[in-house]
Formats: structure tokens, sequence, C-alpha cells
């Protein structure tokens, strides 16, 4: 295996299994504030963070010469995490726990397929064929888990705009990869989610101050949202616009199911959650899956960077 390769896979494994504990660090955080105060808070230290990096030369950004396309990253960190964290909570909120978990399985076979059109990344047979079958390993748990709740239209739209979000996110992350480096893409995104998600924060506590910062007394809360700051933003997101750099939309997408795996095994390592022969089976469909597409990638893709083209048409 090619070391690139090695590097590529190696950045897939680590940022989902970030994600897939990171259900672990909300559920905890949750419990001392509401969804949106914990996202302001998130991605306000992941953007400190990240301009900690910038301000002692750790990494750098240029956007000179960009200005005229910055629009195009920025739309993409309103996709996610702004749109898709939005439309995924009322998914959740208003439809059963199988719905919302069958609706996000779907995001990588729609983003397969909207790359097609605009990316002109046509999968092979075989990567079609193993994703299907790794989100049927997604769904298989999906039906697995205990279905709470009640499915009404606010869910359903919400869940549809979050795999609608998710996979636009996928394609402009891919597609922006040849003129914005990955620290650039992830500083604009993030920036974009401490932007919108403060002032949703600030009105939910009144602005009130004290309110806003009092949940970062609470270690139940602190250390969770550092952990979702640091591990599932800064370096998560850096290493999934690090992949999107050298693979198809195809291939980087289908390890989103990883994470669904990751978090069964915590739930049931960490939490004692049940954990059946059947979703261990389930677990080993995805794995299979996500291997049977990077097994039938074509040869040179990773080497293949896709742009989008401007409104005008012409190249940037």
């Amino acid at each position: 295996m090619k070391k690139k390769e090695i590097t590529l896979f190696l950045a897939a494994v680590v940022s989902h299994v970030f994600w897939g504990f990171s259900f672990l660090g909300t559920r905890s955080a949750l419990d001392v504030a509401d969804m949106y105060l914990l996202l302001s808070h998130r991605f306000l230290i992941a953007f400190a963070i990240m301009n900690l990096l910038l301000l002692f030369r750790v990494v750098k950004i240029d956007f000179r010469g960009k200005w005229k396309r910055i629009w195009l990253p920025l739309l993409m960190g309103f996709m996610e995490p702004v749109v898709y964290f939005i439309g995924e909570e009322l998914g959740v909120i208003h439809s059963t726990t199988i719905f919302s978990g069958v609706m996000i399985a779907v995001i990588p076979i729609v983003s397969i397929f909207a790359a097609i059109p605009i990316l002109h990344e046509t999968p092979t047979l075989g990567q079609v064929l193993f994703s299907f079958l790794s989100v049927g390993g997604v769904i298989g748990i999906g039906l697995l888990t205990k279905s709470d709740g009640a499915l009404d239209w606010i869910g359903v739209v919400g869940l549809i705009v979050a795999v609608l979000s998710a996979a636009a996110y996928g394609i402009l992350d891919r597609g922006l990869s040849a003129e914005f480096t990955a620290f650039e893409r992830t500083y604009l995104m993030i920036g974009m989610g401490a932007v919108c998600f403060t002032p949703i924060a600030l009105v939910r506590t009144g602005f009130r101050m004290g309110a806003f910062f009092a949940p970062l007394k609470e270690p139940k809360f602190l250390l969770p949202v550092l952990f979702l700051s640091v591990c599932c933003s800064v370096v998560s997101y850096f290493l999934l616009s690090y992949m999107a750099t050298y693979m198809t939309v195809t291939r980087s997408t289908v390890y989103a199911n990883l994470t669904t795996a990751v978090s069964v095994i915590a739930g049931a390592l960490i939490l004692k959650e049940p954990f059946s022969w059947l979703g261990a089976l389930f677990c080993a469909v995805i794995l299979v899956g996500i291997y049977g597409v990077q097994r039938f990638a074509r040869k040179g893709e990773p080497d293949t960077v896709p742009t989008i083209r401007s409104t005008g048409g012409e190249q940037p």
C-alpha cells in the first residue's frame, strides 16, 4: 500500500473514531445545557484554537486571489455544520430513532450520485454495490435499536435538509480542494459555525452573559465540549478536508458509516448498552462495505482533483 493511501486510511479512521465517541460527550454536555449553547461553545473554542495555530505560525492561510470565490467555502461551512445540525436536531426530535438513523445513513449514497453530475466522478459498479452494503449495515443497526419518538412532517423535512446539506458539504469540500487548502476550508467552516450558532445561543439565554458562560463551570460540560472542539471539530474536520483533497466523494463518504460501528461498540463497552451477535454482524457488514468501496476504486483516483466551476462557467 502506498504511503499516501496509508495516510488517507489513518485520517479516515481517526476522524470517524472521534465522531463515533462524540455521542458520549454530547450526551453528557446536554445534561447541563441545550444543543445550541453546546454548539456555540464547541465552535467558538475550535475557532479560537485555529486562530492560535495561525498566531504561532504552526500553519498559515493565504486568501490572496481567492476573495471572489471565498463565498463557496463559506457556503460549505453554512451547509455543515450550521444547516446540518439544525436539520438533524429537528429530525431527531420530531421522528422515530429508526427513521432518523436510516435517513442519516443514506448520506453517502446521496453524495455519491450528486458527485456524478457536479464533479463528474463516476463510481464503479463495485463501489456502488459495496456502498449500499455498508449503508445496509448502518440501517440494520438502526433497526436493532429501540424506536423512540413519533414521526411527523417537521422531522421528515428536517432530516431531508440534513441529508442534502451533508451531501452538499462533501461535494463542496472535494470540489474546492484545488483552490483552498484543507486548513483554509476547515478554518472558514468552523468560523461559520461559531458565527451562526453563537447568536442563537445568546437569544436562548436572553443575552445574559452569566447564563451563556455558566455551563463552562461544570466539568460535565467543559470536558466534553473540549473533546468536541479539539478532536471532533478541529482535528476531524481538518482530516475530512485532507481526505477530500485526494479521495473521490465515493471513497471518502463511505467512511462515515464507520462512525455508527464505533458508536455501537463504544456504547457497549463504556455505557454497558446491549450488544448482540446480530449487532456485531452488522458492524462487520459496514467494514466489508467500506473495504469494498476502496478495493474497487479506479486506479489513480487519489491523484484526481476536480474543480467546481464558477457561476459564469469559466475556470477559476
